[in-house]
């Protein structure tokens, strides 16, 4: 018998190799089979020949094309069964029905056509051998009784049936099963792969997102401190030779910002690094590949790297491990660009209550970008400052009036253009809404409306 690999179903799949054989070796395990089996038929043409009275070369070339059907086995199981039920009678092809029988059950033909031929062959052959046994005891030959005769019939034709359909229907059943086992596998290896490519988009996204982030911190700490160093820096070349005092005073609020802005962005710097850290302790040595499959968002990764510079700032005794800035500070905020000659008023409506440092956080830096922007755009404007605690919501708006004319020695400080965009983006990315344009007095206004 042949074994799981060689046994392939009847031509719906149409062949790949040569003529209906998948692998050579196929073809030569076939036609090794047709080879005995035309050997087999035309050895038993003789007495087949002797018999029938007809000539003996006659008998025996009937065994031969009989017994080669066999070659054709794994294109047309039916037609080798059907074959070996025709030959029967002449008591023919015994290997062919064998094989003919196990061929058509490991087939991917319906199970009532192999039940149909599997009983047309068992009914032939308990037939064909009841009567031959009942002649050879009837001449003589066998003295056994007559319960021998369905005996032998029954036994033969069940023992030259039975076993290659059950062989035949085990094989097909399991060649399906592992048919069906490797495509499972190959599905899941095309699911991880997917699964592996939205993984690297999604640690791609998250570090995209990281950087904008970060580039908007160092925009609002930057911008806002080196804009107001500069307006002290103008006042106090103004005021230099005429106010020594106030230029002392001017010389040491530029001092404090710029401590303050060297800390932010020694914050910012120090998490940048401990993410570093932090990654190659996830990763592990040599494991960046694995990492990324695992899709460790590099947000998590950012957060643990900031939460671990606190804690290390902690243990140093470090007073600069700020977690952010918060509406505490607007007072301070405010009077730094008071400070800096702007004309600032504050109004606070409801109550104020704590809410999520990222709210916080964003509510924070919008008034100070807005700020920064009337600094670079309106010197001298009066700003309007509003804060509005609701029930699930907080509100802010910063407006100022038009700004005084320019002297010509005068310049407005540059700008990137990415201040509005960083307010919005902030904003959209909490769930709410952000404003800005200009006012029907000239002014200029940015409101902001965060759910909390």
């Amino acid at each position: 018998m042949t074994t799981t690999g060689e046994v392939h179903a009847a031509a719906p799949t149409g062949p790949s190799g040569m003529w209906w054989w998948v692998r050579r070796r196929s073809a030569v395990f076939d036609g090794s089979l047709a080879f005995v089996s035309a050997a087999e038929c035309a050895l038993e043409g003789i007495p087949f020949a002797q018999d029938a009275g007809i000539p003996t070369a006659a008998g025996v070339v009937f065994g031969l094309v009989a017994g080669s059907v066999l070659l054709v086995r794994r294109r047309w199981p039916i037609a080798v069964v059907l074959v070996a039920i025709a030959i029967t009678p002449a008591q023919m092809g015994f290997l062919l029905g064998l094989v003919g029988l196990y061929t058509l059950s490991a087939s991917e033909m319906p199970r009532r056509i192999i039940g149909s031929l599997a009983c047309m062959s068992l009914v032939g052959t308990a037939i064909v051998t009841f009567v031959r046994v009942r002649q050879d005891m009837q001449s003589g030959q066998m003295d056994l009784g007559d319960w021998f005769v369905p005996f032998a019939s029954v036994a033969t034709s069940v023992g030259l049936t039975l076993p290659p359909v059950l062989l035949g229907l085990y094989v097909g059943a399991r060649r399906r099963l592992m048919e069906s086992l490797r495509e499972r596998a190959d599905s899941l290896e095309r699911e991880l792969q997917l699964l592996a490519e939205r993984a690297e988009e999604r640690a791609e996204w998250a570090r995209n997102e990281e950087r904008t982030r970060i580039a908007r911190d160092m925009h609002d700490v930057v911008a806002h401190r080196v804009s107001l160093m500069v307006v002290h820096a103008a006042a106090l070349q103004a005021v230099a030779r005429k106010d020594p005092e106030k230029a002392v005073k001017n010389a040491a609020l530029v001092g404090d910002m710029g401590r303050q802005a060297l800390t932010e962005l020694r914050e910012m710097l120090g998490v940048l690094r401990s993410g570093d850290v932090s990654t190659a302790v996830v990763r592990g040595d040599g494991g960046a590949r694995r990492a990324e499959r695992a899709a460790v968002p590099l947000v998590a990764v950012g957060v643990a790297a900031a939460a671990a510079a606190s804690r290390a700032a902690d243990e140093e005794g470090g007073a600069g491990a700020v977690e952010g800035p918060c509406l505490d500070e607007l007072d301070e905020l405010i009077g730094q660009s008071a400070a800096a000659g702007m004309v600032v008023d504050l109004s606070v409506e409801g109550d104020a209550r704590p809410y999520a440092p990222e709210v916080e956080q964003t509510a924070y830096r919008v008034v100070q970008e807005a700020l920064t922007n009337v600094h670079k755009h309106a010197a001298g404007a009066k700003t309007h400052v509003r804060l509005a605690h609701r029930m699930s919501e907080i509100a802010m708006q910063v407006e100022n009036e038009p700004p005084p004319e320019l002297s010509p020695a005068e310049a407005r400080l540059p700008s990137g253009g990415n201040g509005l965009l960083g307010m919005k983006e902030r904003v959209v990315g909490l769930g709410g809404v952000f404003v800005s344009g200009p006012t029907d007095a000239g002014g200029f206004r940015v409101s902001a409306v965060i759910p909390t």
